[in-house]
C-alpha cells in the first residue's frame, strides 16, 4: 500500500475522478526523525490504508495543505484523535464539522518537526495551498498548484491537460492560473521555494518527479 521513497517517505497512490477527469490521488507519509508520523493530505481511509500507516508509527500530525484537500481529513481525524490537524485558515469557515487544532501559516510554529518547512503560496485566496519541504529527503511537497500527469486512459484529462500546456510536465492548469489574485505575491512565493534545497517533487496528482524537481518548477512557472 505505502510505497518507500527513501528511508523516511512514503506514498500512498489511489484513484481519483473529479470533473470527469482521472487525476490520481497521493498521500505523503513523513517519518519524522524524532518519532511518529506526519500525514501529508490523507486520502479516503480504509482498513489497508490505515493498517499501513500504522505499521511505520504513531500519527502526530495531518496536514490539510489547502482548502480543496480535505474530504477525508474528517475519517482520519476521528481515527487519531491525539493527531494534531492543521490546516489553512480558510478551511474552518468551510468545514466548521471538522476538528482543526492548528491554523497553518508562514511563521507560526505549529509544533511540527523542523525536518519539514512550509510557504503558503500567497496570491490565490480561494486556494490557499501550502508548499512543504521534506529536508532529510530533499522533496517538496506540492498539491494542487501544479500536476506531472504523463499518461492517462482518460482522453478527456489528456485533452484537458494538452490545452492548458500541462500534460507531460510539472505544470500549473488553467484553473489553477485563473484563480491567481496576484502574480507578484505568486512569483515571490516560487522565488522563495526555488531556494529552497530540493530535487525531488511530489505532487498530489501525477508522477513523483524523482530528480531535478528545481528546474521543472522553474519552467512550469515562467509564465509568471
Amino acid at each position: 500500500m505505502l510505497r518507500p521513497l527513501s528511508d523516511d517517505l512514503f506514498v500512498l497512490d489511489v484513484p481519483f475522478r473529479v470533473g470527469g477527469m482521472a487525476l490520481g490521488g497521493r498521500m505523503t507519509v513523513i517519518r519524522l526523525p524524532e518519532g511518529g508520523l506526519w500525514l501529508h493530505s490523507p486520502v479516503k481511509m480504509s482498513e489497508a490504508a490505515r493498517e499501513a500507516v500504522d505499521v511505520l508509527g504513531p500519527v502526530r500530525f495531518l496536514v490539510a495543505p489547502n482548502v480543496m484537500h480535505h474530504l477525508a481529513m474528517g475519517d482520519w481525524a476521528a481515527a487519531y484523535p491525539s493527531a494534531k490537524v492543521l490546516a489553512p485558515p480558510g478551511l474552518r469557515k468551510k468545514r466548521p464539522d471538522l476538528r482543526i487544532d492548528v491554523e497553518l501559516s508562514d511563521t507560526l510554529d505549529v509544533g511540527q518537526s523542523p525536518a519539514v518547512e512550509q510557504l503558503l503560496a500567497h496570491g490565490i485566496p480561494k486556494l490557499e495551498e501550502f508548499a512543504f519541504l521534506h529536508r532529510p529527503s530533499r522533496t517538496l511537497l506540492l498539491t494542487d498548484l501544479a500536476f506531472n500527469i504523463h499518461e492517462t486512459p482518460s482522453w478527456v484529462t489528456r485533452t484537458y491537460l494538452k490545452l492548458c500546456g500541462a500534460y507531460g510536465r510539472l505544470a500549473p492548469t488553467w484553473l489553477l492560473k485563473s484563480m491567481v489574485k496576484d502574480k507578484a505575491a505568486l512569483r515571490a512565493w516560487r522565488d522563495r521555494v526555488l531556494q529552497w534545497d530540493f530535487d525531488r517533487v511530489v505532487p498530489c496528482h501525477g508522477q513523483v518527479l524523482e530528480s531535478g524537481g528545481r528546474e521543472a518548477l522553474r519552467d512550469g512557472f515562467a509564465w509568471l
